[in-house]
C-alpha cells in the first residue's frame, strides 16, 4: 500500500533494503515489504493492479498477493488463505473489505491462539461455521522471540508496538508487550508523558494506548517525532515489535532488541498440507 505520490508509484519493485530508501518509503510500507525482502523474495507494489500483475509474471513461477483488513486481492487467486486474530473476535464481520476476505477464504488461519482468550476462539470457530463453512481451518500458536532476551528480565523497558495494530487497529497491546512479559520485563514505561508533537496527537486521538508507543511514520516529520520520543523515554532497553529494523531508520543510544515471530500450527491440516495440491 503505497503512500505519497501515486503517479509515480504506479508500479514499485523491491528486491534489496536499499530499494525502501530509492522509493522514499514510510514505516507503514517498510513493515508490509521488508520480511519478504529478508526473507530473499522479491516484491512488488504500486498502484496499478494489472501493470504490477504483468511485471511480476515475467520472472515469478508463484505470485503470492499479500494485503491486509483494508485491502483484497483484484486478481483471481488460485488459493484464498485469510488468517483472523482470535484478540479481535467478531472483528471479521465488522469491517469491510476485511469481511469480505473473511466470506470468500478457502482457507483460514487462526492465530495467535497461544496468548489469546479461549472465547475469542471459540467465537471465530462460530462464525466460520455461519458464514464460511466450506473454508478448511488452520489452529496455530505465534510465539514470539527475541535475540538475547535474557537482557530484558528485571528491567524498565519500552515497548515499541506495530502502529497500525495499535492505533486504528484497536489493540491495546501486540507482540512488545507479550515478549516483556514472556521474558520478565521488571516494568513496562509509560511513553506518553515523553509523547513529541505528532505522537502526542496520536495518543489523543487512541486513549487506549497505554505503556505502548505505536511505530508511527508516514512520513519524514512523524519519524523524527518518534525518533525524539524514543531518545526522551526513561528507560533501561527498548523492544521493538514493529516487523522491521528499526534500527535502520532510528538511532538510538539505548539498545533496542527487534522482535521476531514465527507460525506453530497446531495439529492438522497445517499449510504444508494444503499446499500440496498445488
Amino acid at each position: 500500500m503505497p503512500y505519497g505520490d501515486l503517479a509515480v508509484q504506479k508500479v514499485q519493485r523491491f528486491a534489496a533494503y536499499e530499494d525502501l530508501d530509492k522509493h522514499h518509503c514510510t514505516i507503514e510500507e517498510r513493515e508490509e515489504y521488508e520480511p519478504h525482502i529478508k526473507a530473499g523474495i522479491i516484491v512488488y507494489a504500486g498502484v496499478d493492479y494489472e501493470a504490477i500483475l504483468r511485471e511480476a509474471e515475467k520472472e515469478a513461477d508463484v505470485i503470492l498477493w499479500d494485503g491486509g483488513n483494508n485491502d483484497f486481492p483484484f486478481y483471481k487467486s488460485d488459493l484464498e488463505i485469510v488468517v483472523v486474530d482470535p484478540h479481535r473476535a467478531g472483528h471479521e464481520l465488522l469491517y469491510y473489505p476485511g469481511e469480505t476476505n473473511f466470506r470468500r477464504a478457502q482457507v483460514i488461519v487462526i492465530n495467535k491462539m497461544d496468548t489469546a482468550p479461549k472465547e475469542g476462539v471459540d467465537k471465530i470457530l462460530e462464525n466460520i461455521k455461519a458464514y464460511n463453512p466450506g473454508a478448511i481451518v488452520i489452529k496455530a500458536d505465534s510465539p514470539t522471540h527475541v535475540e538475547n532476551g535474557e537482557q530484558i528480565r528485571g528491567k524498565r523497558v519500552l515497548v515499541v508496538e506495530d502502529g497500525p495494530t495499535v492505533t486504528h487497529g484497536g489493540m491495546p497491546f501486540g507482540a512488545g508487550v507479550v515478549t516483556a512479559e514472556k521474558y520478565g520485563a521488571g516494568e513496562l514505561v509509560d511513553p506518553r508523558p515523553f509523547a513529541v508533537e505528532s505522537i502526542a496527537a496520536t495518543y489523543a486521538k487512541y486513549p487506549h494506548m497505554v505503556k505502548i508507543l505505536p511505530a508511527m511514520g508516514y512520513g519524514e516529520k512523524q519519524v523524527a517525532d518518534l525518533a525524539a520520543t524514543i531518545d526522551k523515554v526513561d528507560c533501561d532497553l527498548i523492544i521493538s515489535a514493529t516487523p522491521i529494523d528499526l534500527n535502520r531508520l532510528i538511532k538510538t543510544r539505548k539498545p533496542m532488541l527487534p522482535v521476531g515471530y514465527d507460525l506453530q500450527e497446531i495439529g492438522s491440516p497445517t499449510i504444508e498440507d494444503v499446499l500440496q495440491k498445488f
